[in-house]
């Protein structure tokens, strides 16, 4: 008997949830908590227990099933990973001032040092990449230390000092729906990059996170500019097909 994909499995649990089976819910669930334990992983030293994390991640996991719709035509664990991260974020923010590790803090400092000095002597407002690039870290790891030491933002604080505009009130706008719609495109391409064979996903990471010319490239990893560039498309094919689906 052939093998369903998780995709299949989740599609015909929804269908059976949205046709009123009481115990479909709960495999559903079951069938994707690997996913909100991974999620929960991130959010480690934070002042939550990681088992209490993942409860609260289900949570999250339970609204996207209740509100998801077939007619998406995106997969269920897409739809569901912002709903996951935005219940553990909102039990961090409401649960007590969140604690993040030193070495996040530390990068942050050393990133945001980096950034005033680029402003003050060039002028200029550096990217993240280069950021990141120049303090010796990866893109991801320069993303989650500048946010660790960011300021908590609360939905009722006015926005830019506008007393009569606040988060709250433009969560709902256009725009919103629209950077929810690009975070979803986002982690899907990511679970497709993880699955990329070894070689492909360092080309990836370098070409694309690092900034790297197909030169370069070649040079870090002992190939030729021909193979990387031979490589590129065929990244590039591969993962056209899995987004697609096809």
């Amino acid at each position: 008997m052939e093998q369903t994909s998780i995709y299949e499995r989740n599609a015909l649990l929804l269908e059976r949830v949205q046709n009123g089976d009481p115990d479909a819910e709960a495999e559903l669930v079951e069938e994707n908590l690997g996913l909100v334990r991974k999620i929960a992983q991130r959010f480690l030293d934070r002042g939550t227990e990681y088992e209490d994390l993942v409860q609260i991640g289900t949570i999250g996991m339970i609204k996207a099933i209740r509100s998801f719709s077939l007619e998406r035509g995106t997969a269920f664990s897409t739809y569901a990973v912002p709903l996951i991260v935005g219940e553990i974020r909102r039990h961090l923010r409401d649960d007590g001032p969140i604690k993040v590790s030193r070495t996040y803090k530390r990068q942050g400092i050393a990133l945001m040092h980096e950034k005033n000095r680029i402003v003050s002597e060039e002028g200029r407002e550096p990217g993240i990449a280069e950021l990141a690039q120049r303090c010796g870290v990866s893109v991801e790891e320069a993303a989650i230390s500048l946010d660790a030491i960011s300021p908590v933002s609360y939905l009722s604080e006015p926005v830019y000092g506008e007393e009569s505009m606040t988060y709250e009130g433009i969560l709902a706008d256009e725009d919103s729906e629209n950077e929810s719609e690009r975070i979803c495109d986002r982690i899907a391409l990511s679970q497709c990059i993880g699955r990329l064979p070894p070689l492909w996903k360092k080309i990836v990471l370098l070409r694309y996170y690092r900034n790297m010319t197909q030169q370069q490239t070649a040079n870090a990893l002992g190939l030729t500019q021909v193979k990387v560039s031979r490589e590129e498309k065929k990244i590039l094919l591969a993962l056209r097909h899995d987004l697609s689906g096809s």
